[in-house]
């Protein structure tokens, strides 16, 4: 699972590593708070489904309502 945050186009299309890494974290925590799940839990830990939910695309980065700058694809 973690494996497939190393693709390059998931990273790319949230603007990078780090907004990647905190969108997931974000998550995490939510669920481990006892957040629903918006996709089925299938017998994974939080953080696998936090993964999961930015892979099946449940998730992103809300650009309009932070700070952070949105990639150039993202623009388009």
């Amino acid at each position: 699972m973690i494996e497939a945050l190393k693709n390059d186009a998931i990273v790319d299309k949230l603007g990078g590593r780090f907004k990647l890494t905190s969108l997931v974290q974000q998550r995490w925590k939510e669920l481990m708070e006892g957040a629903r799940p918006l996709i089925e839990r299938e017998g994974r830990s939080d953080l696998e489904l936090a993964i999961a939910e930015v892979l099946a695309e449940k998730i992103a980065v809300d650009f309009d309502a932070s700070d952070l700058t949105p990639p150039s694809d993202a623009l388009h």
